[in-house]
């Protein structure tokens, strides 16, 4: 897990990001230091739970094991997965996200519905690597 990136369980999950009080720009992932808008004269960054719904802007298949620092089991066989760009509903900012598990690029079109929900990157005796996927609303999972 990334501390400070996501908060919550359930329907409650949601992904942090920060405001700007100044110009009201939002960012994820989340900024602490400094307003990233070259036009603000600066403000105070507060953090914001993130629309839990968005559009699909577009996807694809990771079809290969990415490099480290990612985290994953060199041992096991490599199972691809869809990789999901999705544009939250309020904020109209694109974040990118593995699909839940079972959600397939046959599943998805653009401009469908989704939401974020926590998933499980990987996991041991000792950690358990937490992040956010997206899934198509009304799909339980």
């Amino acid at each position: 897990m990334v501390a400070g990136w996501f908060t919550g369980e359930g329907e409650d999950f949601a992904l942090l990001g920060t405001r700007c009080s100044a110009c009201g720009s939002v960012f994820f992932p989340r900024e602490d230091t400094f307003c990233r808008d070259p036009g603000c004269p600066g403000g105070e960054l507060r953090e914001v739970p993130l629309s839990r719904r968005g559009r699909v802007w577009s996807y694809t298949d990771s079809r290969y094991r990415p490099p480290s620092p990612y985290v994953s089991d060199p041992e096991l066989p490599w199972e691809p997965y869809a990789l999901i760009a999705v544009e939250l509903e309020s904020e109209r900012m694109v974040v990118l996200g593995q699909a839940a598990p079972g959600v397939t690029v046959a599943d998805l079109t653009v401009g469908a519905e989704v939401e974020v929900v926590p998933g499980v990157l990987a996991e041991d005796e000792e950690t358990t690597w937490t992040t956010w996927q997206w899934r198509p609303t009304g799909v339980r999972g």
